[in-house]
């Protein structure tokens, strides 16, 4: 096991490394930019080093930067997390050229991966089953037209290099192809630095599930069951589930057997994320991610299975904790992704000053923040305030207690998601697990009047705890006066 990493990340996933590391006996190192000097994961790693000014580029996407950080405090490895550069192979290159360990898969997977269409290829010769669509990048406009036309209408036109929804533009008749085609050229050309597109048949209602993979580096290759990921906004997640509400045993099986060929064909190692779209019975192979997921807690909570620790473990060269019969799915876990980001306005970001925080607990309850009162949320980076996991013995205990835990969860000073989870968990249509991606915008109505019942009442509720959070004044007199008489106790200890 490694004796120390670098985590090249923030927020609330840079503590959950951390946490890992601190049990397995590892010392971690954060890293942090101008917006983050007062932030909680810096005074959480056991040592914090500033890299930089708050822009990305000149901060946690700045690879040489980093790889300097790692030479100063002496870590063997580097945890990207997710997001910023956790899927760039050019970090896993440098790592090898420098001989740090990259904790992920080879560089030669992130490049494969991340290239969608090289990755269509590579999973149609695994025998994955892909949506139907182009093999290589759109040359011109009459190309286009003919494949469109061949595969049928809707199509979806998609950056090559991309990930996340950036981008994706749904084309339903000709007339709109050629403006979806150069919207999302300049939208891939900006966020990727490669303008290469390709169109794939838009599969309506489908319903986004994915499979969580572990492979160590002697072989082996497992699934870890499947995450519902279907309640999104603009191809964005907001809530996650595991088990999926319509999987049955028979049918993981089968999927996840796939899943496991699609890793294994590519000699993928460590954590990674088959996503398939499902729709009417049939699969297709979406994307792979080769990273930790954002939503990993709720696999965890079904299986029992460490992810991080895992990652770490097979980064430093063990076998995986368990093989593909010990897996067994044990009740149900939500996850509630709260940003800080007014519902009300279309999710407009809403960052600034936390003037009140009170997270909730009880049994089945886990919530994996890196924010804290007074804190400020910086707006140079993505929104997310927390992730809100609870479990279950089943999906209707695991709905009643998340609408438990959201009504504990008091946030003051910024707008959050919490009044659009809220309506959520009250929708006829989330119980009765009919799901699909556009499930917000046809239901949309309805979840907005709710969020305003909620909004009211959140108001009356916010009136009653005021009282519960000390003004600023007054937690700065308790913090000197504790500061002083704990100063003082040691130096009469001393004497």
């Amino acid at each position: 096991m490694f004796n120390k990493i670098l985590i090249a990340n923030r927020g609330e996933i840079a503590i959950r490394v951390m946490r890992a590391c601190r049990e397995l006996g590892v010392k971690s190192v954060a890293i942090y930019s101008d917006a983050d000097k007062n932030s909680l994961f810096a005074k959480y790693a056991d040592e914090a080093l500033h890299i930089g000014e708050s822009t990305p580029s000149q901060s946690y996407l700045n690879i040489e930067k980093i790889m300097d950080m790692v030479e100063k405090s002496g870590a063997e490895a580097i945890h990207p997390g997710y997001g910023f550069l956790a899927e760039n192979s050019n970090l896993g290159k440098e790592c090898e050229k420098q001989g740090i360990k990259l904790i992920g898969p080879p560089y030669s997977v992130i490049d494969a991966m991340g290239d969608k269409i090289t990755a269509r290829k590579l999973m149609k010769k695994a025998g994955v089953p892909v949506v139907p669509g182009t093999e290589q990048g759109l040359k011109d406009i009459s190309e286009a037209t003919q494949i469109a036309e061949n595969i049928g209408y809707p199509v979806m036109v998609k950056a090559s290099a991309g990930g996340g929804g950036i981008g994706m533009r749904i084309v339903y008749e000709e007339d709109e192809l050629l403006r979806a085609i150069e919207s999302t050229k300049s939208v891939a050309e900006s966020a990727f630095g490669d303008s290469t597109v390709y169109i794939e048949k838009y599969v309506e209602e489908p319903r986004h599930i994915e499979f969580q993979i572990l492979a160590d580096e002697m072989g082996n290759t497992i699934h870890a069951a499947e995450r519902e990921c279907s309640i999104q906004r603009r191809n964005q997640k907001l809530i996650e589930e595991a088990p999926s509400p319509i999987m049955t045993p028979e049918l993981r099986e089968k999927i996840g057997e796939i899943a496991v060929r699609a890793a294994s064909s590519i000699g993928y190692t460590n954590a990674g994320t088959v996503e398939f779209l499902y729709s009417k019975g049939e699969f297709y192979f979406l994307e792979m991610n080769t990273r930790v997921q954002v939503e990993h807690p709720i696999t965890e909570a079904i299986t029992g299975i460490d992810l991080v620790k895992e990652q770490l473990k097979i980064s430093s060269g063990e076998e995986l904790c368990c093989t593909q019969d010990e897996i067994k799915v044990n009740g149900h876990s939500i996850e509630c992704r709260i940003n800080a980001e007014d519902p009300l306005n279309d999710f407009a970001p809403n960052p600034g000053k936390i003037t009140g925080y009170r997270s909730p607990g009880g049994p089945g309850v886990r919530v994996d923040s890196g924010v804290y009162m007074n804190y400020t949320i910086p707006s140079n980076y993505d929104s997310m305030i927390s992730k809100l996991i609870v479990w279950g013995r089943n999906r209707n205990e695991a709905m009643n207690r998340m609408r438990r835990a959201l009504s504990e969860y008091i946030i003051l000073g910024v707008k959050t998601t919490i009044p659009f989870h809220k309506a959520m968990m009250k929708s006829p249509h989330f119980h009765k697990g009919i799901l699909h991606t556009h499930f917000v915008d046809e239901y949309k109505n309805e979840i907005t009047d709710d969020m305003w019942k909620v909004v009211k009442e959140d108001r009356e509720m916010e009136e009653r705890l005021k009282s519960t959070f000390l003004p600023n004044k007054k937690v700065a007199a308790v913090s000197a006066a504790v500061s002083s008489y704990m100063t003082h106790a040691v130096n009469k200890k001393s004497k």
